[in-house]
């Protein structure tokens, strides 16, 4: 009967360190799922980051082609001035020397 029960012990001290070993390896897991959740979020954030991002590099280069429509037409209205000025210029210097 003192064998059965030091058998009996063993097995419950067994079952003990099996319960601890189960714990320790489940910590470990939670611990790991944890940092891939982080993880996933960070990704996650860069993603949507990145997409913010290309969404304002896309609007900028829309306002600087419009910008620079703009500023074409803007730049031919000026040649344009300028062709007036330069021929009032030669009007006024063939009249001054009539």
């Amino acid at each position: 009967m003192e064998k059965q029960f030091e058998k009996l012990s063993e097995n419950v001290m067994d079952i003990k360190s099996l319960i601890e070993t189960f714990n320790t390896t489940l910590d470990n897991i939670e611990k790991r799922l944890s940092r891939l959740e982080k993880m996933d979020s960070i990704e996650h954030r860069v993603e949507v980051n990145q997409i913010d991002l290309s969404d304002i590099k896309d609007s900028l280069q829309r306002i600087e082609s419009s910008q620079s429509n703009d500023i074409q037409h803007l730049n031919r209205r000026l040649d344009s001035h300028l062709v007036k000025i330069a021929k009032a210029e030669e009007d006024i210097l063939i009249l001054k020397t009539k």
